[in-house]
């Protein structure tokens, strides 16, 4: 059985759309009705997008000869039934089931469909394997679609299950080049989808399978009729409904339709699964919006997308029961259910077009995805430097992306390249541009992956650069050019404007970054630790006095002489066109995230970077100021992201005392759910449990499958990177600490009803109980010598 943590029904199936597919490999999702959607398995988002022809269907008989046939699909939502010919929806005009019920915990998806007038009630359990610490278990170019079907009358029942998919091969959802596409059996009991007038080299050439697994009565067909008005699909429906077989058709359609049917007897109140398997091979990837070809790992794993099905097969139980493992143990740890949504649904990014792989198994990102193509290049620094899934459950994607941060992005001058380029030779530095929260940031995961991996060989090879990377800060016209500790030049960030002069977000990632360097540096015995400890004392102690106005932190805009006193490197071209006069600044704002690197210095171990009565002074304006409850009123001159009477969230900056600037930076009156979660992980790492629970609630109350996708947390794009900051709060929650030089691990819960706890490394994960004091691993290796349960040990593992 499945582990569930929401259900949907209802309007709450509107917007749902879970990704279906492995890391780095696209997905195709399955939508709140059954319906498979959004097909984005050929190297690019193709948002909206389906085959002319997706869909399973269901027949029925009994001894007595009643039939009763239905697509396995719930009822359309009333707002696809008006179009200028009729409803527009996908296969709307298919019979369905009356009622249908979405039950979910990522990557599981369950619909339950019931109807009186059908004598089973059908289950459609779909997933793709999800094994934290085990990249290739969950990187599998393959949708698992299991249909549980219950016979609810007392005798026995003859029942067909059939899946129908156009090849579509040479179409992505934005280009169409499909010519030639043909379809043969592939043995034992499926159909694989190929082309001969899509050219090899193109993007959308390559692919597609659909199987059925241990079948029983398996028929196939590689085509369906080619029929005018509609009557191709009403030959297949005659065909299918007739016996529950598929009888063979030569179609000379470009896209021919593939079928497959498996028909068994199913007796009284049992229940028959019939899985059935589709996998894709889509291997030419481009780098970017450039011409160049980059490929995709998961395609050198496999000869076409039937060899990726039938290599798959084998291990689905193995796969399927460590993916439970994984569910269960984190759906039944003691944390709000909010919490627990949040982090689990947004690690759907790691499967989606926002990311991918190229043929080395080197991982890369988008920010997000736009409807159809990548949104902002480059696994930009700023923006990942907020996420928290990586390094705690993919400790070797973590590893792999700080190793292309500071091995490829970074410059003898240690200018980093904020965001990377492709291919990594020649083109990992033509961005040119360094953005001082991203390159800082950097510098804090490194020590994070360092000290949660133990890995001494990647600190030792990553440290020259690294080193580089701080002491850029100190170059003439840099950011800190009078080596004082405090940020006052121009500082580019993820609010893609420059900034002028000393502001806690910067300042922030600035003390969180040298007390990084400090550690690494001491550790490496290297004498940059007593610089990095001289600026950091003064740099914080500084930032206090002169930034903190009581109730916040605020920025002192300071505009350089002229523009050659910036140094090169350091401005993009969407801030002020005028440094001298800067404009898109914060200015006297009270900043979202402006203790961001403090969040992360909490999360990495780094300790208070400022006085402590002041950060928690400013968490609670950020929350008193910020937060809206209902947005009817709310002016908003950029992006919605939330909207409406009942909805709340936090705005990205407010101007409680007045003196705003006449053109503050871009988004101020934005909001945008991965700086919530920031914000949630800060207010929670500083004691104020209620309030980060509230703001995490704030956020999946908005996307509640009704108003958004449950599984699609945009920002700029879907599918956005930022937002897995969500999976900061569960670490911060269960108070989850772990060393791998010491092999010590503590915990210090800060929810009162915490017991079970989940924990994870990056290369190991598991559960700790508070009551019983036991530590279990379920998966991956851990150099543990000691646990500790709020400073006291509790065990001493041999």
């Amino acid at each position: 059985m499945w582990p569930t943590l929401r259900t949907y029904t209802g309007r709450q199936l509107r917007r749902i759309a879970l990704p279906l597919g492995g890391i780095g490999t696209g997905t195709v999702s399955l939508g709140g009705r059954g319906n498979l959607r959004d097909w984005e398995i050929v190297n690019r988002p193709a948002k909206g997008f389906h085959p002319g022809t997706a869909f399973f269907a269901l027949r029925t008989s009994s001894p007595s000869g009643a039939i009763t046939a239905r697509a396995i699909e719930g009822p359309l939502d009333l707002s696809e039934y008006e179009g200028a010919h009729g409803s527009g929806a996908q296969n709307h005009g298919l019979p369905r089931f009356r009622d249908a019920t979405f039950a979910t915990a990522y990557p599981f998806g369950r619909l339950e469909l019931r109807d009186d007038d059908v004598p089973v009630d059908v289950d459609l359990e779909a997933f793709n394997p999800f094994v934290p610490t085990d990249v290739a278990a969950s990187s599998w170019p393959v949708a698992v679609l299991r249909f549980a079907i219950t016979n609810r009358t007392a005798e026995p029942l003859t029942v067909s299950v059939a899946g129908a998919l156009q090849n579509f091969i040479g179409r992505d959802g934005r280009y169409d080049v499909a010519a030639g596409n043909y379809n043969t059996l592939a043995e034992p009991s499926g159909v694989l989808m190929r082309s001969h007038g899509v050219d090899p080299g193109a993007e959308q050439y390559g692919s597609i399978a659909l199987g059925v697994l241990d079948g029983q009565d398996v028929s196939r067909r590689t085509g369906w009729a080619d029929r005018t008005w509609g009557d191709s699909l009403l030959d297949f429906w005659d065909d299918f409904t007739d016996d529950g077989r598929l009888d063979e058709r030569v179609s000379e359609s470009a896209t021919p339709v593939a079928s497959v049917a498996d028909r068994r007897t199913v007796d009284a109140g049992a229940t028959e699964r019939f899985t059935f398997l589709l996998g894709w091979h889509f291997p030419n990837r481009r780098g970017w919006e450039n011409p160049d070809f980059v490929g995709n790992h998961y395609t050198t794993l496999y000869a076409d997308a039937w060899d990726a099905v039938t290599q798959f097969a084998p291990h689905l139980d193995e796969l399927e029961r460590r993916t439970v493992r994984f569910v269960d143990s984190f759906v039944s740890s003691d944390l709000p259910d909010a919490v627990k949504e949040a982090a689990l649904f947004n690690l759907s990014t790691l499967r989606t077009q926002t990311v991918f792989r190229t043929p080395d198994g080197q991982f890369f990102g988008w920010e997000g995805c736009s409807d159809h193509e990548g949104s902002c290049m480059g696994t930009c620094t700023h923006v990942w430097n907020y996420e928290q899934a990586t390094p705690y459950l993919f400790g070797e994607i973590a590893r792999s992306m700080r190793e292309i941060e500071f091995l490829h992005a970074t410059g003898d001058d240690g200018l980093m390249s904020f965001r990377v380029g492709l291919p990594l030779d020649p083109k990992a530095r033509n961005w040119k541009v360094a953005a001082a929260d991203g390159q800082l940031g950097c510098l804090v995961k490194l020590y994070r992956e360092w000290r949660l991996s133990g890995d001494d060989d990647m600190l030792r090879s990553l440290w020259p650069a690294a080193r580089r990377a701080l002491e850029f800060c100190w170059i003439p016209g840099g950011w800190d050019a009078d080596r004082d500790g405090v940020m006052e030049g121009c500082q580019h960030n993820t609010m893609d404007v420059e900034y002028y002069g000393p502001n806690p977000q910067m300042q922030s990632w600035y003390l969180a970054a040298l007390r990084a360097c400090e550690e690494m540096a001491t550790y490496l015995g290297d004498d940059l630790a007593g610089e990095c400890r001289k600026l950091f004392a003064n740099g914080s102690a500084w930032m206090d006095e002169h930034l903190f106005n009581g109730e916040y932190y605020r920025h002192e805009i300071r505009p350089p002489a002229s523009a050659d006193d910036i140094a090169p490197g350091l401005r993009e071209t969407a801030g002020a066109p005028d440094p001298t006069h800067p404009v898109l600044q914060i200015g006297d704002g009270c900043l979202v995230d402006q203790l961001v690197g403090q969040h992360l210095a909490r999360l990495t171990q780094l300790g208070s970077l400022l006085n402590e009565e002041h950060v928690a002074t400013t968490l609670r304006s950020v929350v008193r100021y910020n937060r809206l409850s209902g947005f009817t009123g709310h002016f908003n001159h950029m992006r919605s992201y939330v909207l409406g009477p009942d909805e709340s969230a936090v705005l990205m900056c407010s101007y409680p005392r007045g003196n705003r600037p006449e053109r503050p930076f871009p988004y101020f009156t934005e909001v945008m759910t991965g700086f919530e979660h920031i914000l949630a992980v800060g207010l929670i790492s500083e004691g104020m449990i209620d309030e980060g629970v509230q703001l995490i609630t704030d956020i999946r109350h908005r996307y509640d499958g009704e108003r958004r996708n449950p599984y699609d947390e945009a920002e700029c794009g879907h599918h956005y990177a930022r937002a897995m900051a969500s999976w900061g709060a569960v670490v911060q929650l269960t108070g989850f600490d772990y060393n791998a030089h010491t092999g010590v691990m503590r915990f210090t819960p800060q929810h009162p009803d915490v017991r079970r706890i989940f924990w994870s490394t990056g290369d190991a994960f598991g559960t700790f109980d508070t009551g019983t004091q036991a530590l279990e691993v379920l998966e991956g290796d851990l150099n543990l010598t000691s646990v500790y349960l709020n400073n006291l040990p509790v065990t001493q593992p041999s």
